[in-house]
């Protein structure tokens, strides 16, 4: 760990009257306990033959690995991808979060201090640009589904007017009455919110499912945790391929394989629920090794981001 990052965890750290021996344990590894066998096939699926996934990066933040989880190196320097992912379907695309947005700066600076003093940011090409330099027709776009409502996920939906935003009602509720960690999403006029039920069954081991085109093609499942409406999204493409996009359930793809949650300092800051939080990282650990064929997408592993193509 480095002098200024030393510097900033004490100075979080003594924010909230944190002891630095107990600061520096709550790093260290601390797997959590292997979860049970994930019993069950595969979710049938009928994906469209014009379906495809396509990756827009639009920015990054520089981290470590032992911000990201416990047991992770401070030596380990990652970037942490913004991104969005479209979706492309024949009864609508979707895409799963925005990144940064065009307003980016704005944004970041309606953060929380402590936040701002601890974070570096490098925006790069908005999506809604690239989809316009790509000729994109936004009629296509049915609506931007998003994992939860924090400030890099959100930055980019005032780029789509008009869109439908897509979401939980526990997260339209997190949106109105989420303080500073929602002030951004808040901040947005006009934005057009489509609430959805969890009316399916079960999937994959979590208690219930939204099919959002009955085709099995994209599915959402409840992960409340790391906001009190998060959720994870499943996409099958034609060829059985197909990708789990986590949100920000672990910040990177070790959270699942090392079953490591957040040291306890960031798991105070960043998460409205760390029990939900654990309890679906080791459903998720669950499906992994039940079915390795599922990639994982953690929302800022920049690694598994580089296998989607791009436009």
């Amino acid at each position: 760990m480095n002098r200024r990052t030393r510097a900033r965890w004490l100075v979080l750290a003594l924010a909230v009257g944190l002891p630095l021996a107990s600061l520096a344990n709550s790093f260290r590894a601390a797997p959590l306990p292997a979860p049970p066998e994930l019993a069950g096939e595969l979710p049938r699926a009928s994906p469209p033959a014009e379906m495809a996934l396509i990756h827009l990066p639009t920015g990054l933040t520089r981290r470590s690995a032992g911000f990201a989880y416990r047991g992770g190196a401070f030596s380990d320097r990652r970037e942490f991808t913004m991104s969005a992912a479209l979706v492309r379907h024949p009864r609508g695309d979707v895409l799963i979060d925005t990144g940064f947005g065009r307003d980016i700066d704005a944004h970041f600076g309606q953060m929380p201090l402590y936040f701002r003093a601890t974070t570096r940011y490098e925006a790069a090409t908005p999506a809604a640009d690239q989809l316009d330099a790509a000729g994109y027709a936004r009629e296509r776009l049915r609506g931007i589904l998003l994992t939860h409502a924090h400030w890099d996920h959100v930055s980019g939906v005032p780029d789509f007017p008009g869109t439908p935003v897509l979401v939980p009602a526990e997260e339209r509720a997190f949106i109105a009455g989420g303080g500073s960690l929602t002030a951004v999403a808040r901040g947005f006029a006009e934005v057009r919110y489509e609430a959805y039920r969890f009316d399916g069954g079960p999937y994959l081991g979590f208690p219930a499912s939204h099919d959002l085109y009955g085709d099995g093609a994209i599915v959402v499942v409840p992960a409340f945790g790391h906001t009190p409406g998060s959720v994870i999204v499943f996409v099958t493409l034609p060829g059985e391929r197909r990708y789990a996009f986590l949100g920000d359930l672990v910040w990177q793809l070790e959270g699942i394989t090392e079953r490591a949650e957040r040291a306890w300092l960031l798991r105070m800051l960043a998460d409205a629920d760390a029990e939900g939080v654990r309890e679906n990282l080791l459903r998720v650990a669950a499906i992994a090794a039940r079915f390795p064929q599922i990639m994982l997408v953690p929302a800022h592993d920049a690694r598994s981001f580089a296998a989607l193509p791009r436009l």
